[in-house]
């Protein structure tokens, strides 16, 4: 054990040195080893079987982010009325209405024509009928497609205001600039589209605009609450303590409106960390009578949540600073 301890401290330490080395923004501080451990081994033990993918990603340096090159998914209806399509790193969801589609983002704008378009087809959802694009947060693998149906469609593209200014200074990629400004989203302000009602949660910390909502979704004719938390920090290793401060705050802040909200389904716009992969297996293979995978229930969902703050917290201690509740 106490080998496995050392080992343990040791591949930190040397993860810290290396993003030292390659990452500017990096603080050297006093590490705290023994916080770190502390707060690793709490973050497990509320994460049990069900989100120990999640504890192992977030507490540990180095893990890599989303590619462009992540594999396909395959286009899957994960509820009523809920598809989630794109690929293994970076998912979109179309929530179909009777009014239109919904998109929760719209990938990479080098996949519009080779990945998102083809999957629609797939799924038989009408890019045509594409009414609203929610955007999580301002980088181009979120928002890169929305241009495309913004122009061709007069699909109306909805993101905070901060960033909107923030995609509006991003250079564009492949030729694609951002869409232009639409729709702003306001935090905590519920609004409707294609009749359902989406509660936006402003999430500061991957970027500083970044947004979560929550909505209602039904399996097989029975309700739910879903929540989509679009600011995860993909390589906390890497933020500054006070990144990392925020980040803590916001998912606080998200949870307490996950609970009183009663949130019960997680979904991800970068799904690295929750076992999309097996889930979407059990989907396809799912009996009449089995349990949505998706479906993770209330109190799993407020471990899951607490247990990124743990992890955060454990980043922190590798730096030397102040760590909150």
């Amino acid at each position: 054990m106490a080998k496995a301890w050392l080992a343990g401290l040791t591949a930190l330490a040397l993860a810290g040195a290396a993003s030292a080395q390659t990452n500017p923004n990096f603080i050297a501080g006093a590490p705290d080893w023994s916080a770190a451990k502390a707060h690793i081994d709490k973050a497990h033990k509320i994460a049990g079987a069900d989100w120990n993918a999640a504890a192992d990603y977030f507490c540990t340096p180095g893990v890599p982010p989303n590619r462009i090159t992540d594999p396909a998914i395959a286009p899957t209806k994960l509820f009523d009325n809920v598809w989630a399509l794109a690929d293994s790193g970076t998912t979109v969801y179309a929530i179909v209405t009777p009014d239109g589609i919904i998109l929760i983002d719209a990938s990479y704008p080098q996949q519009t024509d080779t990945l998102l378009l083809p999957q629609m087809a797939q799924a038989g959802l009408d890019p045509a009928k594409v009414i609203e694009i929610l955007v999580t947060h301002g980088h181009q693998d979120h928002y890169g497609g929305a241009t495309y149906f913004q122009q061709k469609y007069g699909t109306k593209v909805a993101v905070s205001r901060i960033d909107w200014d923030v995609m509006a200074n991003n250079k564009p990629v492949a030729g694609i600039s951002a869409p232009k400004r639409d729709i702003e989203i306001e935090d905590g302000k519920a609004f409707t589209a294609g009749g359902i009602t989406f509660t936006p949660v402003l999430v500061p910390g991957h970027t500083p605009g970044s947004l979560a909502f929550i909505f209602p979704v039904q399996d097989n004719g029975k309700p739910h609450m879903a929540a989509l938390y679009g600011s995860a920090p993909l390589r906390a290793d890497r933020l500054r303590p006070e990144g990392l401060v925020q980040e803590i705050g916001s998912w606080k802040k998200f949870a307490a409106v996950a609970k009183r909200m009663k949130v019960d389904v997680e979904l991800q716009n970068h799904p690295l960390f929750d076992n999309m992969p097996a889930k979407l297996q059990a989907l396809a293979t799912r009996q009449s009578g089995q349990p949505n995978p998706f479906v993770v229930g209330a109190a799993s969902y407020a471990r899951f949540t607490e247990t990124v703050r743990e992890c955060l917290r454990s980043q922190i201690a590798r730096k030397g600073g102040p760590i909150p509740n």
